[in-house]
């Protein structure tokens, strides 16, 4: 009739309406299953009773109504669980309907995404996040360099005096006391010297410190 009024009924609307039908086609099945338990109950108790008081005519008719009676239950098993199984295939094609329009959906989003990406632009923005990150660990290691230039005299200064003590330790020389009995015209010989030639090595050092230092700057520069 909803056909006719031009009212047509989704595959959902059907499928439901076909699975309420089902589920109370097995209920009704299942009540008259169950009458029919009941009655063959009965029937036991009346031929129990019919033998005991010998009427063994009795006893056979109701025998016989008996087994039409379990093969009357035994047809409403087989029925419902056909029933069953109808509802089950109802219940599978209502459950990939749901996937379908799910799927269609997620299809659609995706589409939608897909069109919204500007791929160039992406390009460009990993193109730039690389160039910056290379940027950022060069300067990363100049600093790092730098710093390691400026300490490496001082530690070396105090790992050549820690080496020098050492030795003197071993072979049994006091170096202060040694000092202490030098000549002093012998001790300030040496020390001029080294006043002078100290300045001499450290300008070239630092020199090719600042020549690296000053080419690496550079080339962040350029970047």
């Amino acid at each position: 009739m909803s056909f006719l009024f031009g009212q047509r009924k989704t595959p959902a609307e059907l499928l439901r309406e076909n699975k309420r039908m089902l589920d109370k086609s097995i209920r009704e099945i299942e009540r008259e299953r169950q009458g029919l338990q009941n009655q063959e109950k009965k029937l036991i108790a009346e031929i129990k009773k019919n033998a005991k008081q010998g009427q063994m005519g009795a006893v056979r008719v109701m025998a016989k109504d008996l087994i039409r009676t379990r093969h009357q239950i035994e047809k409403f098993y087989k029925l419902k669980s056909q029933l069953q199984g109808v509802a089950l295939r109802i219940q599978t094609l209502k459950s990939t309907q749901a996937m379908g329009e799910a799927m269609k959906g997620v299809t659609k989003a995706m589409g939608q995404m897909n069109r919204q990406m500007n791929l160039p632009s992406l390009q460009r923005i990993m193109q730039e996040f690389e160039r910056q990150n290379e940027k950022m660990e060069l300067v990363s290691e100049v600093m790092g360099d730098a710093i390691d230039d400026a300490m490496e005299g001082d530690e070396e200064e105090e790992e050549t005096e820690e080496l020098v003590n050492q030795v003197l330790d071993e072979i049994g020389i006091d170096m202060n006391s040694e000092l202490l009995n030098a000549p002093s015209g012998a001790v300030a010989a040496p020390a001029a010297t080294n006043k002078v030639a100290q300045p001499e090595s450290a300008g070239t050092g630092d020199s090719g410190i600042d020549d690296d230092l000053q080419a690496r700057l550079d080339n962040l520069r350029k970047m």
